[in-house]
């Protein structure tokens, strides 16, 4: 069934992209993200088409595909693959299918800050990572951008460890977030996103964890009370391009777009920052109370689990997690 799909999504998009790629000696490019317009991730796509059109003269034409009209992530990744699209801006799945031993981005608490986690991914674990992307994925990852930190909403207050014992978080189905999770005592519970509201609302869950947009847009001050300020993972947008398409521009058409996605991950950033204090402030308005927990117990406890996650990395990389929590 799987197969079948993915074989219907690639032919379509396949017949779609081939409507003229080049009139009058454009090039298209299309820039493919599942989120939908309005946020950060909008905003540097809508930046990186300013770039890349000012710079080459309008030779160069980006066209913007959001709310994952293209795909799914993973669909998309695929078809990046095959060189049926040329570029998206994607979440870190493509760490875990062509990297998982060097992503220690995905393993909650194990990365302190924002800063930790830039500098892993642009240093030289990032770059084995751009390698195996390129080797096994053939997909070329320009670096990250900055997505706001995933914290906790909570029908309780949530201070130290000893609050998390027996309560029920809803979590995606990612199996080391359930590990860690569960060492800190919870009860992980796997329920789609689209049930969140509900969930919390008929008793299903009592907490959940995400960034700041999704206690604001499921407007979840009516079902909970609490943010706990965990800042447990920082999951960061890739800009990222088809490694068969982009070999086959010139190399003045490679600079421009690297040049561009620089300078949209930068303003992404910003904008991402603006967000994140409209957010707060909406929340606090509507009743929401803000906790910052006593995070030495937190990972205190959570630290057998974390270490067995970074233990199935490459040793390399485990290093690096540690030089890099101390240096920042």
């Amino acid at each position: 069934m799987r197969k079948c799909y993915m074989f219907t999504v690639i032919v379509s998009a396949i017949f779609f992209l081939s409507i003229p790629m080049a009139i009058a000696g454009k090039i298209n490019i299309d820039v493919n993200c599942t989120m939908k317009p309005g946020g950060s991730e909008e905003a540097s796509i809508k930046k990186f088409k300013e770039i890349v059109e000012a710079k080459s003269n309008g030779r160069l034409e980006v066209r913007m595909f959001m709310s994952g009209q293209l795909g799914k992530e993973n669909a998309v990744l695929e078809l990046l693959n095959i060189g049926a699209t040329q570029m998206s801006l994607t979440g870190g799945n493509f760490r875990g299918m062509f990297a998982k031993a060097y992503d220690a981005v995905a393993i909650p608490f194990a990365l302190e800050n924002w800063e930790v986690v830039k500098a892993y991914l642009e240093g030289p674990i990032g770059d084995k990572i751009k390698e195996l992307a390129q080797k096994k994925g053939g997909i070329i990852d320009f670096g990250p951008q900055k997505r706001s930190p995933r914290i906790m909403t909570a029908n309780k207050p949530i201070k130290t460890a000893l609050d998390l014992r027996g309560l029920k978080l809803r979590l995606p189905a990612v199996p080391v977030w359930v590990r860690v999770w569960k060492q800190l005592g919870t009860l992980p519970t796997i329920i789609p996103a689209s049930e969140i509201y509900l969930a919390m609302k008929t008793g299903q869950v009592d907490a959940h964890e995400n960034s700041l947009v999704s206690p604001y847009s499921r407007k979840l001050w009516e079902v909970q009370k609490y943010i706990i300020n965990t800042n447990h993972v920082f999951w960061p947008w890739h800009w990222v391009a088809s490694k068969i398409w982009f070999e086959k521009l010139s190399v003045g058409d490679q600079n421009i777009i690297r040049e561009a996605v620089d300078e949209a991950r930068a303003y992404g950033g910003q904008v991402e920052d603006e967000r994140e204090s409209f957010y707060i402030a909406e929340l606090k308005k509507h009743n929401m109370i803000f906790i910052d927990p006593d995070m030495a117990s937190i990972k205190a406890k959570a630290m057998p689990a974390i270490k067995d996650a970074l233990a199935e990395l490459e040793p390399e990389a485990a290093k690096e997690v540690d030089r890099l929590n101390a240096m920042y």
